[in-house]
């Protein structure tokens, strides 16, 4: 009964809207003619000459996409845009004469009339009238947030690179503790990827602005960067960046278990928009830490 702009099923409430827009009756949409009250007095119905339009409708769906996992032994997620898209379209068949404000001077003899409804998970709605060249289809609504997320995506974006505490050392009770990590691309950025679909183009650019390390000892410590790495030089001053001294042994469960978590500032433009994305990972590493013997 008309052309399938997408062969997604959308849910059937999500028509309701465009039910309320559009005066249905027996399958034919009714232009009130001049003079003659709107039905049920809804202003959104266009007056003019009476003419019955025949209509079917085609659906398209932007679909959304999640976070990917970090690295091995930690957690991926965190927050992204959430937006998901649902567009509709109305191809209006016959059409509306030439004067109809909707073909917004298009010649109707080689142009077609779509109504577009669309519709994101957060409430916002965009309604209006599509005109496209006979035999084309209107071009699907694309999100750039989606697209922002999909660069995202992309960047395999990793938990810290711990260079320190190491797996394999002995720390001591009451000795400054450097912490500090590895810094790439995927596990500290930055980072950049672009996403495109439907002629626009999104560009998001990500770096880790802080790790917070869980100690195992029931303290946390928040740096602000990837921290100062240690030189012997240095002998018992404590980190200027990102440090810690445990004041107590890992003696009673062997391995103190410590956690370094990133938050990643995803900063994305493009499609007219801009805007901003956090996406979290996690490194976990086993540390033992014991006391001075002292030999009498």
């Amino acid at each position: 009964m008309g052309d399938e702009v997408d062969g997604h099923e959308v849910d059937r409430s999500r028509s309701n809207l465009l039910t309320r827009r559009l005066v249905l009756c027996a399958g034919a949409l009714v232009l009130a003619s001049a003079g003659v009250a709107h039905a049920d007095g809804d202003p959104d119905v266009g007056a003019g000459k009476c003419h019955v339009i025949k209509f079917c409708v085609g659906v398209g769906v932007g679909d959304g996409t999640g976070g990917s996992d970090g690295q091995a032994g930690g957690t991926g997620g965190g927050s992204s845009s959430g937006s998901k898209v649902q567009c509709k379209y109305t191809k209006v068949d016959p059409k509306p004469p030439a004067d109809h404000p909707a073909w917004n001077g298009a010649d109707p003899k080689t142009h077609d009339l779509y109504f577009k409804e669309c519709i994101d998970s957060g409430g916002g709605t965009d309604d209006g009238w599509v005109v496209v060249p006979t035999g084309q289809a209107p071009a699907p609504q694309i999100d750039p947030r989606e697209l922002a997320q999909r660069a995202v995506d992309s960047m395999t974006l990793l938990g810290p690179d711990i260079a320190s505490p190491r797996a394999t050392g002995t720390y001591t009770v009451g000795v400054p503790m450097w912490m500090w990590v590895n810094q790439s691309a995927t596990t500290y950025g930055p980072n950049t990827a672009t996403a495109s679909a439907g002629g626009v183009t999104v560009t998001a650019t990500a770096k880790v602005s802080k790790i917070v390390w869980s100690m195992g000892d029931g303290a946390s410590v928040t740096c602000n960067g990837p921290g100062t790495p240690y030189t012997s030089s240095e002998g018992m001053a404590q980190s200027p960046t990102c440090g810690h001294v445990y004041s107590k042994t890992s003696a009673a469960s062997g391995k103190f278990p410590v956690t370094a978590t990133s938050t990643w500032s995803i900063n994305w433009q493009g499609g007219g928009q801009a805007g901003q994305l956090t996406e979290v990972r996690q490194t976990n590493v086993q540390v033992a830490v014991g006391e001075v013997q002292v030999v009498r």
